[in-house]
């Protein structure tokens, strides 16, 4: 390549394999085959490390329609555009680097790094108003399958039945994931702030600890009573057993 003058990111001392896209940028190969040294600075290009991230936080709002991004900041945006801008913010908190050992779908462990700034905040902001928007029994599935449909994309099943059962199921979790997250971004997190949303299942009434609580707490010992009562029926009979 350089006899010919073609440009090329990598040399005898940084020889790094990268991949990268609008999502996110993989780096392996080089000096990152040692599990045991910590990845070099001049492996990452969208991040910066936290220690030289700016000393003050920086908040966002991105905004979703039934889980989808729409809007950074009260602007709406088309998501490429959202994802390329939301990289620049968060990478220069140093938010979204990765480094840990992968298992490959062959058996492999690979050491790998990741850069994704936009991604992990996207994330952040879309869970965070997942717990506001689904109910408990729903959500805790959700979370469930989400590392079972991680893994049909990582293995290459994007058209397979698995993923199309999987897509119908997440669709249906998502008619009411819509509202606004804050972010607050500062030495590599980015951490959920403040949300809202026009389906949120909060409610102070219920939630609060003062004057304004409605919640029947006479309610809790019945409900204790029943909730318990497989465990207790279940401790009788190791007692009569002598367990």
């Amino acid at each position: 390549a350089k006899r010919h003058g073609i440009p090329v990111p990598v040399d005898v001392g940084s020889p790094y394999s990268i991949d990268a896209n609008l999502w996110g940028r993989s780096i392996e190969c080089g000096v990152l085959e040692d599990p045991w040294r910590e990845a070099p600075e001049d492996a990452f290009e969208w991040t910066v490390p936290p220690s030289r991230a700016p000393e003050e936080p920086e908040y966002v709002t991105i905004g979703f329609e039934e889980g989808v991004p729409v809007s950074l900041d009260g602007q709406r945006l088309p998501l490429p555009e959202l994802i390329r801008r939301l990289n620049e913010i968060a990478g220069r908190h140093g938010v979204g680097r990765v480094d840990f050992v992968e298992s490959r779908l062959v058996g492999i462990k690979s050491r790998e790094t990741y850069e994704a700034p936009a991604a992990f905040s996207l994330i952040s902001a879309h869970r965070d108003l997942e717990s506001m928007t689904i109910d408990r029994d729903t959500l805790h599935l959700k979370q469930q399958l989400e590392v079972k449909y991680a893994e049909a994309v990582y293995y290459g099943l994007w058209y397979s039945p698995l993923k199309r059962a999987l897509d119908a199921f997440m669709e249906e979790t998502q008619r009411n994931v819509t509202g606004e997250v804050r972010l607050k971004l500062y030495k590599g997190q980015a951490l959920p702030v403040a949300r809202r949303s026009p389906s949120s299942l909060y409610s102070y009434e219920l939630a609060t600890y003062d004057r304004a609580d409605v919640f029947d707490h006479t309610a809790a010992r019945g409900f204790i009573y029943i909730f318990g009562l497989p465990v207790r029926s279940a401790a009788e009979a190791e007692r009569r057993k002598g367990g």
